[in-house]
């Protein structure tokens, strides 16, 4: 079966775009499946963090591909990546620009992170009206909620009045995460039985059933 392609947008900047991808791309590699991750983002955090990984495991990345590639190129790269892969994931640059456009457009599914603050909700508008018009189906993530407090009830609310579809699974505002990203590697790896672990694998699981491919 042909890799489903994942894209992680958002307009604003800083919203966890580059975290959920490495968490996601190593939940599963992890979990046997082949992985490429697509960095599309000028400021290449993605590709920093694979760097850093294949420096820790090898040039192979720990089973991770990077490829990074033009907006305008993207469609030919994941012609090439298909056939050899389970999963693709594409980190799009902020802003909703051409490159995000053309990110968004060759998703299968389009995860939105949020944080807990207006600023990102407000930002989200264009990156779901891009998702509309591409005829993609787009998933809100909220990321690094508090562990404690009321927030993610009204920030859950605040998004069930727009009509905007929220993933079941949140991440919350977790050291391990950060922690995992600065060597490479990620939560399911260092802290595989930590509840940070547990909260990406449930995100992963929540894909697989959205999109109807089990591991």
């Amino acid at each position: 079966m042909p890799a489903h392609v994942i894209t992680i947008a958002q307009q604003k900047g800083g919203a966890g775009k580059t975290t959920v991808a490495a968490q996601l791309a190593v939940a599963w590699v992890k979990a046997r499946a082949r992985v490429a991750v697509i960095d599309i983002d000028p400021q290449r955090s993605l590709a920093g963090w694979h760097g850093v990984r294949c420096g820790a495991l090898g040039a192979d990345g720990g089973g991770i591909r990077l490829t990074e590639v033009a907006g305008w190129r993207l469609s030919t790269e994941l012609d090439r990546l298909r056939a050899d892969h389970d999963w693709i994931l594409i980190d799009s640059p902020p802003h909703a620009d051409t490159d995000a456009k053309a990110a968004i457009r060759a998703a299968d599914l389009v995860l939105v992170p949020v944080q807990p603050s207006p600023m990102d909700l407000w930002a989200i508008g264009p990156t779901l009206e891009a998702a509309r018009k591409e005829k993609r189906p787009a998933l809100v993530v909220l990321n690094r909620m508090p562990p404690r407090g009321t927030l993610p009830d009204r920030i859950t609310a605040a998004l069930a009045e727009k009509d905007v579809p929220v993933a079941a699974a949140m991440l919350g505002s977790r050291v391990a995460f950060a922690a995992s990203m600065m060597e490479g590697l990620g939560v399911v790896e260092t802290q595989p039985r930590a509840t940070a672990a547990q909260e990406i694998r449930a995100l992963a699981a929540e894909v697989e059933g959205i999109l109807g491919k089990g591991r």
